[in-house]
């Protein structure tokens, strides 16, 4: 009977300190949701700047829209609150961030004097996204996870954002358009290509001379600090160019191996 009594005690303090955790986890759930959100308003924010020719102002977002699509997925997974909604929500967001908003600044900024080539290529770029997302939605979870299949979105609507953030001016003759043509149609294709490109998500930072990573995260964020411009436009090539120097050193590298001795042709016995 003493156990039984203690026992009812008892439940109604363990549900008065369950609610305040039910309560917590609900708040967490919706963390990385704010993220996408503000990754969302970057792109559209890139959008309405682009329109008004503000193309120092729209660049920048497409920047900062990187930075938390980057963080949102973080949070998620050390949060342990990945979920579908959320990665259909960050989905449609980076549609948006990395195909809409950088093909209109780029449309905007140097292709309107194309005429109809220019927004064809506007579009291509915006195809490109979409289908580089919707396929990494399929395969992300089976693929390899230091590599991503072709140009990932992020990365490649940091081409145009960082070109036009280094030249804010914007092109008005239909020679510096055909620039612009490369610079939008390359990217688009990439991300459709199988060109395998590094991902950092399974970078090891816990190495045992930490000092040097954080020298070097210095270093990066003081020259970004300083010449914004140039770093970021070369970081954007840099990368970029990066996928198709490992592939062309890659196929080098088959050519040059020596190929796997032949197995011996059983005798026939006589």
């Amino acid at each position: 009977m003493g156990e039984s009594r203690l026992a009812r005690l008892r439940m109604p303090l363990r549900r008065q300190s369950d609610a305040p955790r039910r309560r917590f986890r609900r708040g967490v759930y919706i963390i990385p949701s704010l993220f996408t959100l503000a990754n969302l308003f970057c792109g559209y924010a890139c959008v309405i700047y682009s329109m008004r020719g503000e193309y120092a102002t729209a660049a920048p977002f497409i920047g900062i829209a990187v930075i938390l699509d980057m963080l949102d997925g973080r949070i998620a997974r050390m949060t342990g609150t990945a979920s579908e909604f959320g990665l259909q929500f960050d989905s449609l967001a980076d549609i948006v961030s990395f195909g809409v908003a950088p093909a209109i600044l780029s449309f905007a900024w140097g292709l309107s004097s194309l005429g109809r080539l220019g927004w064809a290529a506007a579009f291509l770029f915006v195809t490109a996204a979409a289908l580089r997302l919707a396929r990494f939605n399929i395969q992300g979870a089976t693929g390899d996870k230091r590599w991503f299949v072709g140009m990932p979105s992020p990365a490649a609507a940091g081409v145009p954002a960082a070109t036009v953030y280094a030249f804010p001016d914007g092109l008005i003759d239909q020679r510096g358009a055909l620039l612009v043509l490369a610079m939008v149609i390359v990217p688009a294709l990439l991300m459709v290509s199988t060109v395998r490109y590094r991902s950092f998500k399974t970078l090891d930072l816990q190495t045992p001379r930490p000092f040097r990573i954080l020298l070097l995260f210095a270093t990066l964020i003081a020259l970004i600090v300083t010449h914004p411009q140039i770093v970021l436009l070369v970081l954007a090539y840099s990368y970029l160019g990066s996928g198709l120097i490992g592939m062309v050193l890659g196929r080098l590298k088959r050519r040059s191996d020596p190929p796997p001795p032949s197995k011996p042709q059983p005798v026939d016995p006589q």
